[in-house]
């Protein structure tokens, strides 16, 4: 027995957001009785993508399991009472009609000044033989004083109207930014178009499906209603995300590797405008996209020796019984109406297609042969008056050679029309059956209650069958400006650093916030805390003299998360005070990498340089290009460092060249390419811990060794 449809208010409960939507879960407990029962779901927004719409039982703690047995969505209209309405609206509808009140009452002032400002003395028209009349000086000076007093007083009402103006139309304007930055999902309008979700669910009563049933149909009492807890997931456009970070950074009295107070919290810049607002939400990030594809890829044989060609198996489904003749009396009073005139005559190229088309029908369910041929005669002599179909061009080439489709399939074309349209490309020739070819299901038959049985005005081929139901053009109006405004969330602009997540992750990664977020559906970036990830800092301090004497604070970072870090902008706060915003790079799961995060100013490095030329060996065959590099570290900060300085020392392929390092003052490292992040060759570290207001001098250098009858590239003086 099937109930009545029952209305439930759900909650949106979790919502997962990818590169190019989000993935919505929304929850409902209701209270169901035995049998198939009805549940419609408000509050689904128009862009949800009705084929992406799942539901199920979260847990329904019966013996007897509940199923969904359905689930599709309906569009409706409905008012919305001016109370419902956001209270940014009523504010605008308040502001408007001020404004309206504010300007009559200014233009009302400004038409009675400019009436007293037109008044003038106007004399009286003399008569014929009159003497001349004296001026009415008085009567004139009284008018003029009238009409000053009167304009004196309309010009100061004037004057306080025009700033009651101005500030009624400032404060419609507010009004105006106000609901336009707000969220989409606020109801705005009195009228509005929304969509809810129908699930059938079936609550069987212990026994079997027929006997509930017939329980049921027979009035007896049933099973209590029981509670169910429904869960119903559906895919929107409109959101997207990119991962921020936040370093915060203690500063180091000593040169410890770490502090209890440094830490790095994941962020997640989250732009939706999807309709609906995401109040409480558990909220997911993906970096995989809302659809992918699913099909597994085939590998063909490779065959050596003469092609063969394979023979897909034919494509046969039995017809049902009775609908050839369920339009014969439509058909016979159709051919007894006169036929139009001025119709091209049928080409000769249609004459054959009798026997190839009976030979192709054979695999749907016609009988082949001469009796299949003795049934489709009579079909073309009907369509024979409608020749109008034999002038349109041929088939486009590359189509897709076979004979006429599965019965029931939303491709059917009508008989009249299939028979008389000259044969495709690819097709064969008149006289030989066609190629049968294989069977293809359009995935909209599949949504049995949204199918429309043909009538007798559908096309001959189409008749009787089954085939998608056409939607509504208003509502796909409405639905297609909704979806144009949740698309304009990919045009945001992003801060620097920020690296699009599609881009960035070369496999499919999620991230789970720790608590129940608030996402406005307002089109602008929200920033949301996600994590606190579990890394090992090292601060350090790093620099290149030879290329600038400043020094840089790096941190190198350990990702001893399970997670990856996906590049985006970092913000460095050290000592609760911001600092900086670098760029934070992609780091694995074990990975190490140090980042830059500003200039030390407290500690200060110069650089000098010395270069000789002497020539050794016999008869001063060698030349000898010598060297030396000084570098002074004075640390003025009131805590220890540890600082990196690096050299270069020339590397060269050329058997004739050698190069050797001369004693380092303190003695450098040699680094080798492959523990270098970009693989250089020749470098050379000094790494030394400074005191507070501690100084040092490093002091090394190297000699190249050439033949004398040749020379360095650029020249023997390598640098100042």
């Amino acid at each position: 027995m099937e109930h009545e449809l029952l209305v439930a208010q759900s909650r949106l409960d979790s919502v997962t957001v990818h590169t190019d939507g989000a993935l919505c879960r929304r929850r409902v407990c209701v209270q169901l009785p035995a049998g198939v029962s009805r549940v419609r779901l408000a509050g689904l927004p128009l862009v949800s993508d009705p084929h992406s719409l799942r539901a199920r039982v979260v847990d329904s703690r019966e013996t007897t399991p509940a199923r969904v047995l359905d689930v599709r969505r309906e569009e409706r209209a409905e008012v919305v009472p001016r109370e419902q309405l956001a209270s940014l609206q009523r504010e605008l509808d308040a502001a408007q009609e001020a404004y309206d009140v504010a300007r009559a009452r200014r233009d009302r002032i400004a038409a009675r000044s400019e009436t007293t400002f037109a008044l003038r003395p106007v004399p009286p028209l003399p008569r014929r033989g009159d003497p001349p009349r004296p001026a009415p000086v008085e009567a004139v000076i009284a008018l003029a004083g009238f009409a000053d007093a009167r304009l004196d007083g309309l010009n100061a009402q004037l004057l306080a109207a025009e700033g009651v103006f101005e500030r009624a139309e400032h404060g419609l304007d507010v009004a105006r930014h106000r609901l336009a930055e707000a969220s989409h999902a606020l109801p705005t309008e009195s009228t509005r178009t929304t969509a809810d979700a129908v699930v059938t669910i079936d609550l069987g009563s212990g026994g079997s499906g027929v006997a509930a049933r017939s329980e049921a149909a027979d009035g007896s009492e049933g099973e209590p209603e029981r509670e169910l807890e429904l869960e119903l997931e559906y895919a929107v456009p409109g959101a997207t995300w990119f991962p921020s970070y936040r370093l915060q950074l203690a500063r180091r009295t000593s040169t410890e590797a770490g502090s209890a107070h440094d830490s790095l919290s994941l962020r997640a810049s989250i732009a939706q405008r999807t309709g609906e607002d995401w109040t409480g939400v558990r909220l997911s990030l993906s970096t995989a996209a809302l659809l992918t594809r699913s099909v597994m890829p085939q590998l063909r044989s490779i065959r050596l020796g003469r092609r063969q060609a394979e023979q897909p198996a034919p494509p046969w489904r039995e017809a049902p019984a009775g609908l050839s003749g369920l339009f014969g009396g439509y058909d016979a009073a159709a051919a007894d109406a006169p036929a139009p005139t001025g119709h091209e005559p049928v080409p000769v190229a249609a004459r054959g297609l009798g026997k190839a088309v009976a030979g192709a029908g054979a695999g749907v369910g016609a009988v082949g042969g001469n009796d299949g041929e003795r049934e489709l005669r009579p079909a073309m002599r009907r369509a024979a008056p409608r020749a109008a179909v034999f002038g349109a061009a041929p088939a486009a080439p590359g189509a897709a050679p076979g004979g006429p489709p599965a019965y029931g399939s939303a491709r059917a074309q009508p008989m009249a029309a299939a028979f008389a349209a000259p044969p495709p490309a690819g097709s064969a020739a008149p006289g030989r059956a066609l190629p049968a070819s294989e069977p293809t299901l359009d995935v909209a038959l599949r949504d049995l209650a949204g199918l429309e049985l043909a009538g007798p005005g559908a096309p001959i081929g189409a008749r009787g069958t089954l085939a998608p139901s056409t939607p509504g053009t208003p509502s796909a109006a409405v639905e297609r400006e909704y979806r144009q405004r949740a698309h304009s969330v990919r045009g945001l602009a992003v801060p620097p650093h920020a690296v699009p997540v599609a881009e960035s992750a070369a496999f499919d990664h999620r991230f789970d916030t720790a608590a129940r977020v608030d996402v406005p559906a307002d089109g602008a970036w929200h920033s949301v805390a996600v994590a606190e990830f579990p890394v090992g800092l090292t601060l350090r301090h790093l620099c290149v003299p030879s290329l600038d004497p400043q020094v840089y604070a790096t941190v190198e970072l350990a990702n001893t998360s399970p997670h990856a870090l996906l590049p985006g902008p970092l913000d460095v706060v050290v000592d609760g005070e911001y600092s900086t915003t670098v760029a934070m790079p992609a780091l694995a799961p074990g990975a190490r990498k140090r980042i830059g995060i500003g200039v030390e100013e407290g500690v200060r490095v110069a650089r000098h340089s010395r270069s000789a030329e002497s020539s050794s060996g016999l008869l001063g065959g060698t030349t000898v290009i010598t060297q030396r590099v000084e570098v002074e570290v004075a640390n003025r900060l009131d805590r220890p460092i540890t600082l990196d300085v690096l050299e270069r020392v020339p590397v060269s392929d050329e058997k004739d060249a050698r190069i050797e390092d001369t004693a380092a003052t303190p003695p450098w490292t040699v680094v080798p390419p492959e523990e270098d992040e970009h693989h250089r060759r020749g470098l050379r570290r000094w790494q030394l811990d400074l005191a507070p207001a501690a100084t040092a001098t490093l002091t090394g250098g190297y000699e190249i060794r050439i033949p004398s009858a040749k020379a360095v590239v650029g020249g023997n003086r390598r640098d100042a």
